[in-house]
């Protein structure tokens, strides 16, 4: 099994993350924020990736701090978990419906991390989440997975949708990219032969 854990503390966030590649998309997710919580749990769910993930942070200052080390340690724990990244698909994309919202996710597990953000919102919270703070939950997330991350809403107007259509469409193509090519399962996916 592909898994890894990692605990990522600091003086503003403690955080427990435990993820396990090919899972069934079970997950246990404790982050003090309620819809930052729902999002993660579309993720895991979506992507068959089983987490853990427990964090404790400084959320009377704001949820920067939460959200950004959540973020990271997730990301760390995959790029951990996948090890060299020999037999995986490493490409993928997924189209995203959510009502009338649809998104475009495609990434590249190519160790060379990238966020291209193509999404707004017009509110400035959902539920007691930072809209502002889901680019920056994307872009701490592709740096330590080491993903080349593109996300873009190509229509939508309900802020929710919006939302968890990225998430759900990150799930989906990163439940493919993860998953070992019966084709080439003794080969690191690059010209280079290293990933």
């Amino acid at each position: 099994m592909r898994t890894a854990t990692i605990r990522r503390k600091t003086s503003e966030t403690s955080i427990d993350v435990t993820v396990n590649l090919d899972g069934t998309g079970v997950y246990t997710i404790h982050t003090g924020i309620g819809f930052f919580d729902h999002m993660l749990e579309q993720l895991s769910r979506h992507s068959l990736i089983d987490m853990d993930v427990k964090t404790v942070g400084d959320l009377h200052i704001d949820q920067h701090h939460t959200v950004e080390d959540t973020g990271l340690a997730i990301g760390e724990a995959i790029a951990k978990a996948l090890g060299d990244k020999k037999g995986i698909r490493r490409y993928a994309d997924a189209l995203s419906p959510m009502d009338e919202t649809l998104t475009r996710v495609a990434i590249d597990i190519s160790g060379r991390p990238y966020l291209v953000w193509k999404t707004e919102f017009s509110q400035k919270k959902l539920g007691e989440m930072d809209t502002e703070m889901f680019e920056h939950w994307f872009h701490s997330f592709a740096q330590t997975a080491g993903l080349t991350l593109h996300v873009e809403t190509l229509y939508g107007s309900n802020n929710h949708h919006i939302a968890e259509a990225a998430f759900k469409g990150l799930a989906r193509a990163l439940r493919e990219a993860v998953e070992i090519d019966p084709r080439k399962a003794d080969a690191i996916p690059s010209t280079k032969g290293v990933l």
